[in-house]
């Protein structure tokens, strides 16, 4: 579902307006998006049901969760470049997980536990230490 259309005077291409109670979460540096109906994702009992781990695993893109998405470690670390405010508050276990992680950010989130409570557009950014793991273990190329 493509939600661009040229732009007049043939200048390219704006993005319409998102539909409305549409989610539409982008995995950096991929660049892959995934849409869907606000509260219709099926959940796939990783993470928290709509976490941005489970709507990777709805989608069946690949965002590494070590320990289940039980929020045991740091694996599905995520850094939310756009849409912070549509997702669920950080808990102290979040936080106090985060804490250990790998090039730590203001905006960092485990995507076990970022909640996408709100429709609209979401976009984070799996870090380059994660990226590197997930190629170097075997099975995952």
């Amino acid at each position: 579902m493509s939600n661009e259309k040229p732009q007049a005077g043939g200048k390219g291409v704006v993005a319409e307006a998102a539909s409305p109670n549409m989610v539409r979460v982008t995995f950096l540096p991929d660049k892959r998006s995934f849409e869907f109906k606000h509260g219709t994702l099926p959940y796939q009992d990783h993470g928290r049901p709509a976490s941005i781990l489970d709507v990777a695993m709805n989608f069946g893109f690949h965002l590494e969760h070590a320990c289940g998405g039980n929020c045991a470690c740091t694996t599905c670390h995520v850094v939310v470049k756009k849409g912070e405010e549509l997702l669920s508050k950080m808990n102290d276990d979040e936080a106090d997980r985060l804490d250990m992680a790998a090039d730590l950010q203001l905006n960092s989130r485990l995507g076990c536990r970022a909640v996408i409570e709100k429709p609209d557009e979401v976009e984070v950014e799996i870090p380059a230490w994660n990226r590197n793991y997930v190629s170097e273990v075997p099975g995952h190329d």
